[in-house]
């Protein structure tokens, strides 16, 4: 069960989706779901509506609003092919801390105003780039935010990298969880024991995992990394950091 629509932002008009389950009876508790660099398609959609299944209600914006409206992946093609990832890396590159902010500030918005999305905490949940977003969103809006996952995340903290979430992430007042594949190349073990330790500075209630035998993307069913195991618990883990939070 899903619906598309619009939310007026800073920078344009976000095209987004908000999924409930079939069975939806009132408002429900609020979910963002940032999806990975590869933007909105099939397999996001499925993922979106498997956590709405649980009770919830989903927003999944378009990140790339900015640049395009809708998928950005042509049909055939994959965000891996080498005539396709020029552009979502461009795309990407917009996609500032202060780009972010405003856009956080929007989807709050949307869900304060939209009839779905009951009163309350809110969760928020991100994949490989946009594990990054759900740690800043759950810092910037720490009253808002009662829990942030992220899973494959990429570049979580990279020591010279003055825009690393690693260093916003002392002000988060909700639950974490980071779900890392123990094959990712995007997120070397010295980076997570780096996010861990601010965590664990700040007194941020948090959860650190690896997936054993997984590799980058482990959650996106149209990546060749897709694995199926690693995927099942992935949805296990968000669906209980998500009903202990909600």
């Amino acid at each position: 069960m899903s619906r598309a629509i619009d939310i007026p932002a800073a920078d344009g008009t976000i095209d987004a989706h908000v999924f409930t389950p079939g069975n939806a009876a009132g408002p429900l508790p609020a979910v963002v779901l940032f999806t990975d660099i590869g933007g909105l398609r099939p397999c996001y959609h499925e993922k979106a509506q498997q956590i709405a299944d649980n009770g919830y209600a989903v927003l999944m914006p378009n990140v790339y609003y900015r640049d395009a409206r809708g998928a950005v992946v042509p049909a055939g093609k994959t965000f891996r092919d080498p005539d396709v990832r020029p552009t979502l890396f461009e795309y990407a590159g917009h996609l500032t801390p202060e780009a972010q902010c405003r856009d956080f500030a929007s989807l709050l918005g949307c869900i304060d105003n939209e009839a779905e999305f009951a009163d309350g905490k809110i969760g928020v949940v991100g994949y490989c780039m946009t594990g990054a977003f759900a740690l800043r969103m759950a810092a910037e809006h720490p009253d808002r935010i009662a829990a942030a996952a992220g899973f494959h995340s990429a570049r979580l903290a990279e020591a010279d990298d003055p825009n690393s979430p690693v260093h916003v992430v002392g002000s988060i007042e909700g639950r974490v969880y980071l779900g890392h594949a123990d094959k990712d190349e995007l997120l070397p073990p010295e980076q997570i024991a780096r996010m861990d330790e601010a965590l664990a500075k700040a007194g941020v209630h948090f959860t650190t995992e690896l997936y054993k035998g997984a590799a980058h993307g482990f959650t996106a069913k149209d990546a060749p990394s897709f694995d199926a195991t690693a995927d099942a618990l992935h949805h296990k883990r968000l669906a209980m950091l998500l009903e202990e939070t909600l």
